[in-house]
């Protein structure tokens, strides 16, 4: 099997707790064509889509080390066309490169590629849970989103709690994030001032506080549509947040009878958008956000479980790039039967 990683740069990578790298690892280990490239690598030449990228050397033998495996790894620099892939990773850091998706249109029905780029178009937002309907609607916590000061400051002032979350609409990897008291409603208006903009450019998500925020959140990795892993991440004591990048420290996490009931709600939709690789931010049954683009957590969920994620992800990947293979070769077969009945 090809496979192709379209990632951030090689060099920013942090071996020692690194997602992409356990999957590439995982691919170089089973003896696959591994190549990776980055969304400023992609062009175009003769309508035929291709990415200059680089190509693993296959060595005789991979190293078990992740980290030794990146400091030794050795490529080849080549132009490539991205049809003669048989699936594409898609694991860019946020924000999404919409661009990038455009380039890759024209070979969605050549290639597998993970996740779906309608899904990423979609779902790539905090937007995205307000989509969830039916059963799954209970697992949304109440979400404002607005360029409106007034509008957010009405909604503070009825809030029937004493707390709630801000947040920018185009944040990533909890930038921003804030707790906003209602005692403190007169300093509201300026914080509204600064995240929304004297231009009124920017939208602001003002979401009902979760009882239990302050002890942390659950990152719950989804494998088409059911879960594979889940750590807690707890925030230090002088930050909100429990993003690791935050300063937050990870914890080993059974899921309780709720979390895998929002993932049983949740997990066919995921599916039908072509979300198959997903990290869930839930905090005490609430669903916070869905990463879709680039979602973390391999490594820490492997060491907390001793379990290597990335084999039952390139599984899944093998799996469907087979399936895709047999319907072809089905079809084909049925054209040589209708062919040679012409014949006659």
């Amino acid at each position: 099997m090809k496979i192709c990683f379209l990632m951030y740069p090689w060099d920013r990578i942090e071996p020692e707790t690194d997602s992409t790298l356990r999957l590439i690892h995982e691919a170089a280990s089973r003896g696959l064509t591994v190549a990776i490239t980055t969304p400023h690598s992609l062009t175009i030449r003769d309508s035929v889509a291709y990415a200059y990228c680089n190509v693993l050397k296959r060595s005789a033998k991979v190293s078990g080390s992740i980290p030794s495996f990146y400091k030794h790894a050795d490529f080849k620099r080549c132009k490539l066309p991205l049809a003669g892939f048989d699936a594409i990773i898609m694991r860019a850091n946020p924000p999404l490169d919409t661009t990038a998706l455009n380039f890759l249109d024209s070979v969605r029905n050549d290639v597998f590629i993970m996740n779906d780029l309608d899904g990423l178009r979609i779902a790539n937002n905090k937007l995205y849970p307000a989509s969830f309907s039916g059963e799954a609607a209970r697992f949304i916590p109440v979400t404002h989103v607005s360029k409106s000061q007034e509008y957010l400051e009405q909604v503070l002032e009825e809030s029937s709690t004493e707390q709630m979350i801000m947040k920018p609409l185009s944040g990533f990897g909890g930038q921003g994030v804030i707790v906003v008291e209602k005692s403190a409603q007169r300093s509201f208006r300026s914080l509204l001032d600064f995240y929304i903009g004297r231009d009124q450019g920017n939208y602001v998500i003002l979401q009902e506080y979760v009882e239990g925020a302050s002890e942390g959140d659950v990152r719950i990795l989804m494998l088409n549509g059911e879960p594979i892993g889940a750590m807690k991440r707890v925030p230090s004591e002088k930050d909100i947040r429990s993003n690791i990048h935050a300063g937050g420290r990870e914890v080993k996490h059974a899921l309780s009878k709720e979390e895998k009931a929002l993932c049983k709600a949740l997990g066919p939709q995921l599916v039908r958008d072509g979300l198959y690789l997903v990290g869930l931010d839930v905090i005490n049954g609430k669903l916070i956000e869905v990463n879709v683009l680039s979602p973390g957590g391999i490594t820490r969920i492997n060491k907390l479980n001793r379990v290597k994620l990335q084999k039952t992800i390139l599984d899944f990947v093998e799996n469907v790039v087979s399936a895709r293979e047999k319907v072809i070769e089905r079809k084909n077969a049925f054209r040589k039967v209708i062919e040679d009945a012409e014949v006659i």
